[in-house]
């Protein structure tokens, strides 16, 4: 029989391009997840995958199974969502991805806005915007707090926010008062890389373009750390505007003009229908 985790199996790797990173998305291992797409390769007797240029690509048997496995997922996600609308459920509350960029303490005050009774039914993930687009597309999310304005029209976008870049300092640098430092005034300083940064590979030439190529102290993927440590003056970095810790100054990074667009997309599948979800108007206040 063809158990709905294997299909999820299989979607993970269309969508991710790697076993590794599939079994991230569904939190298990990577032989955990090797196992189970063997076992679907047995049941429908052919391979489904091959390795090209290190990036999994779909056989013709597994071209075939996607487009029937993404309307089994969307089936399944749209019974659960009906089931939760029925009347004495618990309401259709409001799943969303969060990108990991985006600071945690603007979504945990948006929670905190909320009722007791309009907590009810939500479930937030984070995830990268690669993995969030992917939810949407799979139905395993209604809305996607992440990037927008980036060229597509793969979802209905509602933009919230636009910010710049700036550096995040300790408090008690020299610096640390100035609106603006220019890249060369801490070639001597040690930084700290924010790996998840979708900005990362902007930063690292504006700082190379200039003759920059200071030592590295920590190499993190969690923001709130990466401040504590930016507090504790283990190092600076570069980090979107909108994010603030005590002991933490923020001046501008001279001559960096990125800016990003923050907002909420829509999944074509009911996503629309949470649109004016209490959640969101509270992460919408939040970011504003």
């Amino acid at each position: 029989m063809m158990e709905r985790y294997l299909l999820r199996y299989f979607l993970a790797v269309v969508d991710q391009g790697s076993f590794s990173r599939a079994a991230a998305a569904c939190n298990v291992s990577q032989p955990t997840l090797s196992v189970g797409i063997g076992k679907l390769e047995s049941l429908l007797g052919a391979r489904l995958f091959v390795r090209a240029h290190q990036r999994m690509q779909l056989t013709e048997a597994g071209t075939r199974l996607l487009g029937h496995a993404r309307r089994i997922e969307a089936e399944f996600n749209a019974a659960q969502r009906a089931v939760a609308q029925e009347p004495g459920g618990q309401g259709a509350g409001c799943r969303l991805g969060v990108l990991h960029s985006i600071a945690g303490a603007t979504i945990a005050s948006a929670v905190a806005a909320l009722p007791a009774e309009a907590r009810q039914g939500i479930e937030i993930v984070y995830g990268s915007e690669r993995d969030l687009l992917s939810r949407l597309d799979r139905g395993r999310i209604d809305v996607a707090l992440s990037l927008t304005g980036r060229g597509g029209a793969r979802f209905p976008e509602r933009t919230i926010l636009t910010e710049g870049y700036a550096i995040a300092i300790t408090a008690g640098h020299p610096l640390a008062e100035r609106d603006e430092i220019a890249a060369e005034e801490i070639a001597g300083e040690t930084m700290i890389v924010r790996r998840h940064c979708e900005a990362l590979a902007a930063t690292s030439r504006h700082f190379t373009d200039r003759g920059v190529r200071p030592p590295f102290a920590l190499r993190g993927t969690n923001d709130e750390r990466v401040l504590q440590m930016v507090a504790a003056g283990l190092g600076l970095t570069v980090m979107p505007q909108s994010y603030a810790h005590d002991g933490v100054a923020r001046p501008r990074l001279a001559g960096f003009t990125l800016r990003r667009s923050i907002g909420f997309l829509f999944g074509r599948d009911g996503g629309a229908a949470t649109a004016d979800a209490p959640l969101l108007r509270a992460v919408e206040a939040a970011l504003g």
